[in-house]
């Protein structure tokens, strides 16, 4: 899954990563050598000082999370440097899409990709960022894993960061930068709940199979296995019915301590494994010791981007 988190081989890899959430703002910072963290700092975040949204303003309460995050970078001692920025999934649309044939040059492929996309997303094109990556695929032709935002919705995050002195050299989705915990040998469904949002992504042999990012009836404490179930079914049947298999192992995330109680439901319905994103990877040797603190806060956005920048 590196390939997939890595999004852009040409992509920047600083030594310094920020996640901001609904309810926190979270940054960690690594060894020059990438090999150790150096340390990391969560600051919590009102009930709604921060909306996530593709189309409308997020920072409800600005200086609420500019002043969050200031305080995590004056923590981690880092100013004018780059950071790697990952915000909420609902931020930025992520779509697979099949092409017969796909031009090299960004210059002719963002303009296709922005015709494909335009009645798909509810923003004009012209006010879009665009990012996108190659992959194989199996049928001829090329699959096309693109990412897309609002680019006012965008600056705000960045904004944030460079209100601190930083300046954003990567911006992604939490959800993929946390794909590279996931196994690559088998196809593997991520179930990701952050505030009211549930993220679902198949993954198999390196390649993103399938995404889709809704909203829950309820927050991580209050949704059922059920209400988790109703909105995961869709994406398995349809890599079913693609691919012509079932999900080898699911993965969870973002359920904390309620984790145990969506085990078994979802393993009955589903017919495979099903487990903790952190507890697995860190069982497989993923997850480094120091990282250990960023485990226990569920930070897996912070881990999966160690694992993307290869260290």
């Amino acid at each position: 899954m590196r390939r997939v988190a890595g999004w852009l081989d040409a992509s920047p890899h600083p030594l310094v990563a920020c996640e901001i959430a609904a309810g926190y703002v979270a940054a960690a910072r690594w060894t020059r050598t990438g090999m150790g963290l150096d340390g990391f700092a969560i600051e919590p975040l009102s009930p709604g000082a921060i909306v996530p949204t593709a189309v409308e303003t997020n920072l409800v309460n600005n200086a609420e999370v500019r002043a969050a995050v200031g305080r995590v970078f004056s923590r981690l001692r880092a100013r004018n440097e780059d950071v790697a920025l990952f915000v909420p999934d609902s931020v930025i649309r992520i779509f697979v899409l099949h092409f017969d044939e796909f031009p090299r040059k960004a210059d002719e492929a963002i303009p296709m990709l922005r015709w494909r996309l335009k009645k798909s997303v509810p923003f004009e094109a012209e006010e879009t960022r665009i990012s996108y990556m190659r992959q194989s695929s199996r049928e001829p032709g090329v699959d096309v894993v693109t990412g897309l935002a609002r680019l006012p919705i965008i600056r705000e995050y960045e904004s944030l960061m460079e209100s601190a002195g930083m300046s954003p050299g990567v911006v992604m989705s939490s959800t993929l930068a946390s794909m590279p915990l996931l196994p690559d040998e088998r196809s593997a469904l991520l179930a990701r709940v952050a505030g009211t949002t549930l993220t679902t992504a198949i993954v198999r042999d390196g390649q993103l199979c399938g995404y889709r990012c809704t909203d829950l009836p309820d927050d991580a404490q209050s949704v059922t296995p059920q209400a988790l179930l109703d909105e995961i079914y869709p994406l398995a049947a349809y890599y079913q019915d693609s691919w012509s298999e079932g999900i080898a192992e699911v993965r969870l995330a973002g359920l904390f301590d309620r984790a145990a109680e969506f085990i078994r439901p979802l393993e009955r319905e589903l017919k495979c494994p099903v487990g903790s994103l952190l507890t697995a990877a860190d069982r497989e040797g993923r997850i480094r010791s120091d990282e250990r603190p960023l485990m226990d806060r569920g930070l897996d956005a912070l881990i999966g981007w160690t694992l993307n920048r290869g260290a």
